[in-house]
This record gives structure tokens, sequence and C-alpha cells, in this order.
């Protein structure tokens, strides 16, 4: 899979309407493969690996539903949004047990389920991040061991970084040459994303900074409004 083009399986039975979302999703840089029913669907997703699967509930040989549960048993973690004409009580609830990431009800407008998409594919691959077992790192002259909360720059004496320096700096390092949401430290490490938590935050970016400006190649920039990236210049 290319590194920045995040792969979606659209399983949809109507050839016009799964063009038309194809199409779309294909335009705001998503790479789609689109099914017809829920069998070949499931023989599509056997073949590659996806980031989100986009599936309707009535479909032909094999519902919509019955395609997702047979999805888990392959992939427990990946994102699944349903999309269904019938608003029905019933079906959304029999989605979200079968492991509905999210529900979307017929017609609906595109720029919501981007929105969707975007944020749910964000979610998962932060927290595949926060969750990885990886506790030694490199950035320019530093070395991180976030296990013993020690930043040591070439052969100095490592500095000691508080918990929340650490889990930041770590974080970014997860994230390096990319945009490291700022809401999504927020909730990781202040557990609340407001006012007072992101002021707090903007506080221990600048001491991050202070740290590493020993290595000039090592550079924390503010994205503005979205959150920060560090980056390591050549």
């Amino acid at each position: 899979m290319e590194e920045n083009l995040k792969k979606i399986l659209l399983v949809e039975d109507d050839p016009n309407f799964g063009t038309v979302l194809k199409e779309y999703l294909s335009l705001n840089g998503y790479e789609v493969v689109h099914a017809k029913n829920g069998m070949e669907g499931f023989e599509k997703f056997k073949k590659t690996d996806y980031h989100l699967c986009i599936l309707d509930v009535m479909m032909p040989y094999k519902d919509g539903f019955t395609l997702a549960k047979e999805i888990r048993e392959k992939n427990t973690e990946i994102p699944i949004i349903f999309l269904t004409a019938k608003a029905l009580k019933e079906d959304v609830l029999k989605g979200y047990k079968v492991g509905a990431d999210d529900y979307l009800n017929k017609p609906f407008d595109s720029e919501v389920l981007l929105m969707k998409i975007q944020a749910i594919i964000q979610r998962k691959t932060v927290d595949t991040l926060a969750n990885s077992k990886q506790f030694e790192f490199t950035i320019g002259d530093f070395s991180l061991n976030s296990k013993l909360r020690f930043l040591t720059f070439k052969d100095e004496k490592p500095a000691k970084l508080s918990p929340k320096e650490n889990e930041l700096l770590r974080l970014l390092i997860l994230h390096e040459d990319d945009l490291m949401p700022r809401e999504i430290a927020l909730t990781k490490i202040w557990r609340d994303d407001n006012y007072f938590t992101s002021r707090s935050m903007d506080v221990y970016i600048a001491k991050l900074r202070k740290y590493l400006k020993l290595d000039p190649k090592v550079e924390i920039l503010n994205i503005h409004g979205e959150g920060f990236r560090l980056v390591v210049n050549k």
C-alpha cells in the first residue's frame, strides 16, 4: 500500500451511486476498490489490506451485515461504515452489534461521509501508534528512551523528562514529518480537549523546544489551527 494513499473497500450494489461515490473519494485522495455485491466484496477484502470498509446494507447474494461479520472474523480492527436507505432503529442497532464504527442514511451529504472517514482513520492510526511497544527513538542527534523518560543529546548526560513531556515528545516522534493533531494529543495525554488543557499543552511544547534547540536540525513546527509537526532537517 502506498504510504499516504489510504485504501477503501466500497461495497455498493447500485452501479451509478457506487461509481459516483468511488470517483468522489478518489478525487479526495483515497484509493477506492468498488465491489458490486457482498460476495464480490468479501473476495476483494481477502486479496489485499484496506484502511476502511464502506458497506451498503441492502445487497443481493449477501447483505452488508453478513459481510461485516465475515470481515470482522478476519480483521477485528478495520473500521466499517454502513450505508442504508432504511433508517430503522433495529437496523442501526444490528449494524453496531456486528461492529460498525458509523452509520449513514441515504441520501447523505458526501462531505459528511468524507469527514467521518477522515476522523475514523485518524483515530485508528493514532490508537495504533500510541499503543505501539516501541520506546527507543532517534531524532537528529537526540535519543529518547520513553520507558526511562531519558532524552540524551549525543554523549551528554541524559535529561529526565516529566511524564507529560515524555508522552508528548513520543507522540510527536511517532508522527515525525506528519501532522500531530492538537486534539489527539490533548485527549491521549490530558484526557480532555478544552481551552485550559490546550494552553497547558502549548507550555509543554515550549519546554520541548528548549530541550531540542541543542540540535538545530530538529524543529517542532506549528501547523496553524491544526497541531504540530516534528521535523528533522537534513
